[in-house]
């Protein structure tokens, strides 16, 4: 289950990335590092961190 911080990342990316077009093809959480991935359009990865923080991959 994602933090309530990763949750807020993810919606405030996804929103900003359909806002460009770019489909999200993929939200799950890592269950080993409850960590959320998130591949969006072709080439896009974004990895959040259980403390909202994120990164490009």
């Amino acid at each position: 289950m994602p933090t309530r911080e990763q949750l807020r990342t993810y919606f405030i990316l996804t929103s900003r990335l359909t806002k460009m077009f770019i489909s999200v093809n993929l939200g799950t959480v890592d269950e080993r590092t409850k960590e959320v991935y998130v591949l969006a359009g072709d080439e896009i990865e974004i990895l959040i961190f259980p403390n909202g923080n994120w990164i490009f991959l």
